[in-house]
């Protein structure tokens, strides 16, 4: 793996394009989520290795699903539907360049979510980032990529050993960096968003949770044992 000996790595990203930042302009607000300051939308893919090549992921775009998870990693939103409209913007380029410096196994399929937030803030309201608290995603690997900070402060990216009592590495993404994760072996947290200077203010960001295609998140199954809080292997 290319995430480095403590299971992290910090790229950079090639300039978004103006029509992938116009698409946070209309996000939906998230009514589960965020206390009233994150919209959202999202969306779920099938990756296969490109034939012929060493590089590069063909995506399936998988048909629109409420997104579920465990409340073993997610105490808040855990264990309940939440319907979230699909992601209209193309960020598989993006995406294909994170996996390809994670180096993802090639030998297999993989099923990815992804997750298109906006989170707002002013100064007399900070915008929370993971109301969960520190946690694992409950993948295998996690990219968390920022493609603009306008007007805001905060949001500190902290990455924990499990069970310690203090973050290994503390650093803020700046746009156009992101920040790959072996989700089975760290834990995070993002400090909240806050305004700059008092007024309105909001940071963009793409996460996408990457999954081998036999432990996909996605289908009834899956489905079922999130909404029934079984434990998830």
């Amino acid at each position: 793996m290319a995430l480095g000996p403590q299971g992290f790595s910090i790229i950079d990203l090639p300039p978004a394009a103006p029509e992938m930042l116009q698409s946070y302009e209309d996000l939906p607000l998230d009514p589960y989520m965020g206390n009233g300051t994150r919209f959202k939308r999202f969306a779920q893919y099938r990756l296969t290795p490109e034939p012929g090549r060493d590089t590069g992921w063909l995506y399936e775009k998988l048909p629109q699903r409420d997104y579920t998870t465990y409340k073993q990693f997610n105490k808040v939103g855990g264990g309940i539907r939440r319907t979230y409209e699909t992601i209209l913007a193309d960020f598989t380029p993006m995406i294909t360049l994170g996996a390809d410096a994670m180096d993802l196994d090639r030998g297999e399929d993989w099923q990815i979510n992804v997750h298109q937030n906006r989170t707002r803030a002013n100064g007399q309201r900070p915008g929370p980032l993971t109301p969960e608290g520190v946690h694992h995603d409950g993948h295998e690997y996690v990219m968390i990529a920022v493609l603009r900070r306008n007007n805001v402060g905060g949001s500190e990216t902290r990455l924990w050993k499990p069970g310690a009592d203090e973050p290994f590495w503390t650093g803020t993404l700046t746009a156009g960096q992101a920040v790959l994760l072996d989700d089975k072996a760290l834990q995070h947290d993002v400090t909240d968003v806050t305004s700059a200077d008092g007024g309105p203010g909001h940071r963009d960001i793409v996460i996408v949770a990457f999954s081998r295609w036999k432990d996909k998140w996605y289908g009834d199954e899956h489905d079922e044992a999130a909404l029934a809080n079984r434990p998830k292997n």
